[in-house]
């Protein structure tokens, strides 16, 4: 039986086999209509997966249990040793199996796709089995190389390829830096290279080095890259010819026959002016070939190039996979060993195999079609640390649905009917009202033996009975397709590291287009890769990538690199990238726009305060303390399609992956410095953790389709990338209507005019909007400028989204690179601050062509909008000069807080501003910059699901309570609320000094501040939150100390009021504060009843004392009135702070050494007015570091270099030393420590005795005082 079914195994693979070479020459071969427009279209190397192999034959290796030695680690790869400097001249000496390497930039590192200079190579020396291994970057410099946590350099890797020689490409990058850079440039490339030299990389000898010059750049239609870079170009060509002459190394000159073949206007030999399309490839790899091995060129091989391209792809899998930071970085040490190294093992393999071939083709010998992979050992057994979740049916997940009764949900197409889609990631639709989804069965991982095979699938429901009847494939040989969108004809597809552009040229609806548009992108960790495709209004296409990453790309405007997390601004027609808003973001999936163009998102949510340029590579702004930004969040959509309820219209519905699976319904709110968003419900909710909602998009007739990433297994860190678990056959596409709510006709977009296109942008529907947009920017530019001038001029005023259609306009404009600079003026100055706000973010772009953008920005700064105001500060970091900065500078004359605070300190630092003000004296920018950061510092930090939830009650009162600085006060000292009824505080201390807030019991205020009090005689409660547990039964609620030592200055109050009506103090208890730092709660069965109670609290204030209701103070000093004055010292609580005769706490002076120096009205003075004469002993200081923290305390005592401070009177010994260059300013608080109306509870003739009473230096407190007051 079982040479039976071996026999049968045999023939199938054979029969498969059969099939696929009869295949070769077809079109549809593995998606061999995918070609790219660079290479000519040739049979493809086909690969015989090992699954398919192992009937026919048995692995022939024994496996490697010892799987170490296939890891290359920064920390521990081995570095070749540095002996005697060698020299090089050309022509090259080839020997027998002589290893070249290739590193440098993005000329080097775009060549593995073409393969010519190899094919080459390798052709005209058949029987030296040479070795060429591309370990190029983009955008790398001889002195900057980023790369992955505990990634090994360069000079490891080649040190592990034991390179004979190294071809090295720089240069083009540095340019960029004119001729300001060129010295340090040369300085730079002479010393990496001199390194180079004396390395021994293959163990006997020091390299051949080869220094490539960069190609010259070409001007195309929209990209003038000879007229911006080639002057500076040929000047960084020279330099290096010099250094290559001067360190006795190799030289190529590739920028003058560039140039030259340039001149050709025929022929386009990049695809943006600088990278080199495959002409431009095959022209560098003869110059290339020519100059090295001065040699006749070889009769290229189709078969060979194709080879040597299938060997690089295998050879750059190994080099650099996916998942590095699971790989080399932190989170190897779980799955890294078995995930990664068995894998190496086997990409060793793949290139040695596709080695052999290029060897065996080049010297004329018969191959077989098929590359034999059958030496590839399998890959042994991962590790399963957790149980999966569970799978179910299509039919039963349905059921599990917990859905909003207003809202109906069906399976609109599913992996049983549509095995296509199986693993889907995200969705678009077309203008012809079909549905892409992008999916892959690849994700999380690329492994040996198992080429991607992930796919673009078309749904349609052709008969509208809101099910999918019909599937088309339009690309299937795709790379873990994160993310894609349409334009340009085409599609832009996410294929880490690269932004890739396919296209259907031939209208059979496959594509037949490839092009790399982009390379260089993290590739850290393949669930935070390049995502998030969407069009802005004005028409660029953003994306974005998460934590962990590195990117660098090259463009024609020069490197843009960003690290850590962050957004992408791509404008295709002239092909510039900008980077933005990076700060340290986990998971952050999920964008769009609302009505007026404000970007939303999941980390952070509102992202329109987050476009600031980033500041100089590798720093990052700091992640933004308080303004809500979640993880595990990923498509969004507003709801204004009113095919949904009235109720939900201008909120927006997003899904949650993580922690639990759900659909859920939001408000979006403006608010004084921006937007947030308020949770309202769930649409769907799922016990289910196998469902996983992954995009939210509305389809054309307003019905909401859920693409649905259905697995039992989810996450990197929690599985491991190989786990057998992980599902790659299922997916699920919902489909969400609204109860009564009939679907509407979608306009026509497909083949519609330009003036139906127009008029659609004053629907109400935003994917409507999106889709015209899409379609306008396929049209003559100039044809759509006239129609839309046209359409301008006959807005009706009277309409009521006149201003929104203005808008739309401007919008449209860009979109096809066009302007209006009389309408934006007109827009800057309109009454609708929606409307300015979008104005004032075209000053980003509109700025050149409008004389007047710095008064007009400037003005932006000023208006009484805060979003206008904010979008001025960000657009300043765009123009980017010194007069922007100056203009957006008085933003500081207004209020400053929120998503304001961010934007600006995001645009102060951004690497376009930070050069005018860094190395200045301009302290107003530094403290504009503190101010941000501390007003960012009191924002509403981010909430959970429970917190959320909590928030949507019905009847929440929110109330915003603050500490007044210096005034030891609450702002808000009287709450009113129903029984029961939920409560949200807000508590902030902007303060000097720490305070916390507590609720008690009625009548329990007294009990609870004394045994405050009483904590502060032991010295371990010197940085407690000062709430007794000895009291906790009288504390209804309490929070920790919040304030400058303490770690935030905020802290969020949900609780409910209780339950019986009384009055409840709240209370700061840190010791002395609760006698005048306190307001109540009042609570009562209705509102009535609560303002009833209110009114009944009887001030217990005697008289506010001033000194002129003091004429004198009579002396009297004997026992009597020395009693009478310990009791009023007892009753005006001056013990909670002072010692009078050893009796008390020492938070201030001794109140005897006051009586030394101050007597009669004098002394009662210092009491009434504590502020007029305050003891500089202990007067705090606020101290303003350079790093923009905010220290406090007393400093006491100054040396040449030092401030002594004591940041805690508790503990007067403790003491902190500070640098005085660490300190910028020194603010002393300009009020005593000791409250004013202290006094006030006490009548005349009390105010007399205590005065006599501290005159006396005090009295022994008798024993029953002692104890009765903790002394």
């Amino acid at each position: 039986m079982h040479n039976r079914s071996r026999l049968i195994a045999i023939a199938v693979a054979m029969f498969v086999i059969t099939v696929m070479v009869i295949a070769m020459n077809h079109k549809s071969f593995f998606g061999g209509n995918l070609t790219t427009t660079d290479v000519p279209k040739t049979d493809t190397v086909a690969t015989l997966s090992p699954v398919t192999l192992k009937a026919l034959q048995e692995p022939t290796q024994p496996d490697d249990t010892d799987y170490r030695q296939y890891g290359i680690y920064r920390q521990s790869a081995p570095r070749a040793p540095q002996k005697t400097t060698t020299t090089t001249k050309l022509p090259l000496t080839l020997n027998k199996a002589t290893h070249i390497s290739l590193i440098g930039n993005n000329l080097l590192d775009r060549s593995q796709h073409f393969g010519y200079f190899e094919s080459y190579v390798q052709q005209a020396h058949p029987e030296q089995q040479l070795t060429i291994s591309n370990l190029a970057w983009s955008a790398d410099t001889a002195d900057l190389q980023p790369r992955p946590d505990n990634f090994a350099d360069t000079i490891q890797h080649l040190t592990h390829e034991k390179a004979d020689v190294i071809i090295a490409s720089f240069g083009f990058n540095e340019s960029f830096q004119g001729n300001a850079g060129l010295v340090k440039f040369k300085e730079s490339l002479k010393a990496y290279i001199s390194d180079l030299q004396t390395r021994q990389f293959n163990g006997t000898s020091g390299p051949q080095i080869v220094l490539l010059s960069p190609t010259a750049n070409e001007n195309t239609a929209h990209v003038l890259a000879a007229t911006l870079n080639n002057d500076q170009l040929r000047t960084y060509s020279q330099a290096i010819q010099k250094i290559a002459v001067e360190l006795n190394v190799g030289f190529v000159d590739l920028f003058t026959p560039t140039e030259k073949a340039m001149g050709n206007t025929t022929t386009d030999l990049t695809i943006n002016g600088c990278h080199l399309n495959a002409v431009g490839y095959k022209l560098v790899g003869q110059l290339m070939f020519q100059s090295l091995c001065e040699m006749p060129l070889p009769k290229l091989s189709e078969a060979v190039r194709l080879t040597v391209v299938d060997k690089n792809k295998q050879f750059f899998r190994r080099f650099r996979p996916l998942n590095t930071f699971y790989y080399t970085g932190g989170r190897s040490k779980t799955y890294g060993y078995l995930d990664f190294l068995p894998a190496m093992r086997n990409f060793d393999l793949l290139v040695a195999n596709r080695n052999q071939r290029i060897w065996d083709l080049a010297q004329g010998k018969n191959v077989a079609k098929i590359v034999d992979d059958s030496n590839l050992p399998p890959l042994p057994d991962t590790t399963q640390s957790r149980g999966a979740n569970r799978w179910m049916s299509a039919e039963d997940e349905l059921k599990s649905f917990i859905v909003d009764p207003r809202f109906d949900v069906n399976l609109f197409a599913g992996e049983e009917e549509f095995p296509d889609i199986a693993a889907p990631i995200q969705m678009r639709w077309d203008s012809q009202g079909r549905l892409w989804v992008s999916c892959s069965k690849t994700y999380p991982h690329v492994y040996p033996g198992n080429e991607p095979n992930d796919k673009l699938v078309i749904l349609e429901d052709t008969d509208g009975d809101g099910k999918a009847d019909k599937s088309t494939v339009f690309a299937d040989d795709l790379h873990i397709p994160l993310s894609f969108e349409f334009g340009d004809g085409g599609v832009y597809v996410s294929e880490m590291p690269n932004l890739t552009f396919l296209k259907d040229t031939d209208g059979d609806g496959k594509a037949d287009l490839r092009r790399i548009v982009l390379s260089g992108f993290g590739t850290e960790d393949s669930h935070h890769a390049l995502h998030d495709f969407a069009w802005t209004p004005d028409g660029d296409l953003i994306f974005r990538e998460s934590i962990f990453h590195h990117s660098q790309v090259e463009t024609p405007y020069g490197p843009v690199r960003q690290q850590n997390s962050g957004w992408f601004r791509f404008q295709p027609r002239n092909q510039k990238l900008l980077s933005f808003g990076t700060y340290p973001s986990t998971n952050p999936w999920g964008v769009t726009f609302d009505d007026w163009g404000q970007h939303q998102a999941s980390h952070p949510v509102y992202a329109a305060a987050f476009h600031a340029l980033d500041p100089p590579y590798p720093n990052q702004n700091p992640r933004p303390a308080g303004l809500r930004a979640y993880s595990g969040v990923c498509g969004a959509e507003f709801v204004d399609f009113n095919t949904f309820p009235d109720e939900l219209q201008g909120g927006f519905i997003k899904v949650r992956y993580k922690p639990t699976n759900r659909v859920e319904i939001h408000k979006w709110n403006e608010t004084a410095f921006g937007y947030d968003e308020q949770y309202v419900g769930d649409l769907i909710f799922s016990k289910n953790l196998s469902f996983i909602p992954v995009d939210l998009r509305y389809g054309p007739r307003g019905a909401m389709y859920l693409c649905d990433w259905y697995n039992p297994v989810k996450g990197h860190a929690q599985y491991s990338l190989r786990d057998e678990r992980r599902d790659r056959h299922s997916g699920r596409i919902w489909r969400i209507t609204a109860k009564g709510k009939p679907l509407q006709d979608p306009p026509k977009i497909a083949e519609a005019s330009i003036e139906q296109l127009l008029d659609i942008h004053k629907r109400p529907e935003y994917r409507y909007r999106y889709w015209a947009k899409r379609e306008l920017r396929m049209q003559d530019s100039n044809a759509v400028k006239k129609s839309l001038d046209t359409w301008v001029h006959d807005l009706d005023p009277s309409d009521p989204r006149f201003r929104h259609h203005q808008i739309e306009a401007i919008w449209i404009y860009r979109n096809i690179g066009q302007t209006n600079p009389d309408l934006l003026r007109t827009l800057l100055k309109c009454e609708d601050h929606h409307a300015r706000a979008a104005a004032v973010e075209q000053l980003r772009y509109w700025h050149p062509i409008i004389p007047d953008s710095i008064e007009l920005l400037n003005q932006a700064a000023n208006d009484s909008n805060s979003i206008v105001r904010m979008q001025a500060a960000i657009a300043a970091s765009y123009i980017g000069s010194k007069e922007a900065l100056t203009a957006m500078l008085d933003v500081a004359d207004h209020p400053l807080g929120g998503h304001l605070a961010y934007a600006v300190a995001s645009s102060l630092n951004s690497h376009t501003l930070r050069q005018h003000w860094e190395d200045s004296d301009n302290t107003f920018v530094q403290q504009l910059l503190r101010r941000a950061s501390q007003a960012q510092n009191l924002q509403e930090p981010s909430v959970g699901a429970k917190q959320a939830q909590f928030d949507s009650q019905q009847n929440l009162q929110t109330v915003k309570i603050r500490c007044l600085p210096e005034r030891m006060r609450f702002s808000v000292e009287q709450i009113t609320a129903t029984v029961g009824q939920p409560l949200k505080i807000l508590f902030t201390n902007e303060d000097a000094t720490d305070h916390n807030m507590v609720f008690v019991q009625p009548d329990a205020l007294a009990e609870v501040g004394l045994a405050a009090n009483e904590m502060a005689r032991d010295p371990k409660n010197a940085n407690s939150d000062f709430v007794p547990t000895s009291k906790k039964h009288l504390i209804i609620e309490a929070s920790p100390m919040i304030g400058p030592t303490r770690k935030t200055r905020i802290h969020v109050f949900r609780f409910k009021a209780p339950d019986k009506p009384g009055v409840y103090p709240y209370v700061c208890t840190f010791p002395g504060h609760w006698v005048i730092m306190k307001g109540i709660l009042v609570v009562g069965k209705t509102t009535a009843e609560a303002e009833e109670l209110l009114a009944a609290q009887k001030p217990t204030i005697i008289q506010q004392w001033k000194m002129a209701d003091f004429q004198t103070v009579v002396t009297n000093q004997d026992e009597a009135t020395i009693m009478r004055g310990m009791d009023a010292f007892m009753k005006a609580r001056c013990h909670q702070c002072h010692k009078v005769g050893g009796h008390g706490i020492n938070l201030g002076p001794e109140l005897a050494d006051v009586s030394k120096r101050f007597k009669g009205l004098k002394l009662l003075e210092q009491i009434i007015e504590p502020s007029k004469d305050v003891n500089e002993k202990y007067r705090v200081q606020q101290l303003i570091m350079r790093d923009g923290r905010v220290l406090s305390g007393v400093i006491v005592k100054t040396t040449a270099d030092q401030y002594h401070i004591v940041a805690n009177l508790l503990l007067p010994t403790v003491i902190q030393k500070l640098s005085k260059k660490s300190v910028d300013e020194i603010i002393p608080a300009r009020l005593s420590p000791m409250p004013q109306g202290l006094l006030d509870t006490l009548t005349a003739n009390e105010i007399i005795d205590l005065v006599n009473f501290l005159e006396a230096g005090g009295f022994k407190l008798p024993e029953h005082l002692k104890k009765e007051h903790n002394h």
